[in-house]
């Protein structure tokens, strides 16, 4: 086995199957990391996971983890950081109201073998695992029935460096569909699919891969929608993946998720500037001449020309300039 972290973040008291988890884990030598934040039970522990408070969070990364905001979703940065300094080559990202299957833990490939898509701009990753009407969070509501079939470009052996799993009964949809749409959903199994390069489908945090090349793509804006950063992280991360000429991969569920109480009313909100720019965000990364293939380096000129656009605060590029800092 790949020397592998587990990281989530979380503000409720350890649920069974987070305690499942750490009992797992350590009996199959991953790192479990769980990563703390203002409303985090003060006696927060779980047997097998190791556990950062936001003292120690302060103490082990004092100068980024005193700039991340408090209750916001992006100090998951840490996690992924605590990873990389104990040396792990695989960091495997979930949440804590997802539930493994057996599958979970176990060695995803190094290489391949896989049906590579390509659309015209967007494509649904969904329909190729399931014939509802269902579409990812962040997919642009322009293309939410874009009849068009994706097409097989080629099939071909990848070496994956970022691969997003798909989660059963209540998936990672918009308030729009949770409004309009049918739940729970299965997804098709046994399952996987790459996207060619200019091909756009957004990737969540919820059930996601990423090998040591991809690590500093792991970062987690701060200042942007809650229920944006993630989204707008993969927008970020499948440019710079292109410039590596590599493939993103979507791949059957090995989870399901037993979702934490949410006002959709609230999601909505927070969903809005996706919804109204997700378009024109994915023309500017597109627009982009990178000069190098170093992925830290395209990083930042992706968060600079975003904040140029007002997409994100002058304070995210000190935090991005931090993070790569710490990355080395």
């Amino acid at each position: 086995m790949l020397n592998k972290a587990i990281v989530i973040t979380t503000i409720f008291t350890p649920a069974l199957h987070l305690i499942k988890m750490g009992e797992e884990a350590s009996k199959r030598g991953i790192k479990f990391i769980i990563i703390g934040d203002a409303k985090t039970p003060k006696d927060y522990h779980v047997n097998g996971a190791e556990y950062y408070s936001l003292d120690r969070q302060r103490r082990e990364f004092a100068d980024f983890a005193n700039i991340l905001p408090l209750n916001h979703y992006s100090r998951k940065n840490i996690g992924y950081l605590v990873a990389v300094r104990n040396g792990s080559k695989i960091i495997h990202e979930t949440d804590d109201d997802n539930i493994p299957y057996d599958n979970f833990y176990d060695d995803f490939p190094g290489e391949i073998e896989s049906d590579v898509y390509s659309s015209e701009k967007w494509l649904n990753v969904y329909s190729l695992f399931s014939k509802e009407n269902i579409w990812p969070r962040g997919l642009s509501l322009n293309h939410i029935k874009n009849n068009k079939s994706p097409k097989i470009t080629q099939t071909k052996k990848i070496k994956p460096l970022i691969l997003q799993g798909l989660a059963d009964k209540n998936p990672d949809v918009d308030a729009i569909y949770r409004f309009v749409g049918i739940l729970p959903v299965s997804f098709d199994q046994n399952k996987v699919v790459a996207l060619e390069k200019n091909t756009w489908c957004p990737f969540n945090s919820q059930n996601t891969i990423f090998g040591e090349e991809a690590f500093p793509l792991l970062y987690l804006p701060s200042y942007c929608s809650f229920r944006m950063t993630d989204i707008w992280r993969s927008f970020i991360a499948q440019r710079c993946l292109w410039e590596l000429d590599a493939n993103m991969v979507y791949f059957s569920p090995t989870v399901y998720q037993e979702r934490n109480v949410h006002s959709i009313l609230k999601d909505f909100e927070q969903e809005i500037p996706g919804y109204l720019e997700n378009d024109k965000i994915i023309d500017v990364l597109e627009a982009i001449h990178f000069q190098t293939k170093d992925v830290q380096e395209n990083l930042m000129v992706c968060y600079d020309k975003m904040i140029q656009r007002g997409y994100f605060s002058k304070e995210e590029f000190k935090l991005v300039e931090m993070w790569n800092k710490i990355l080395g």
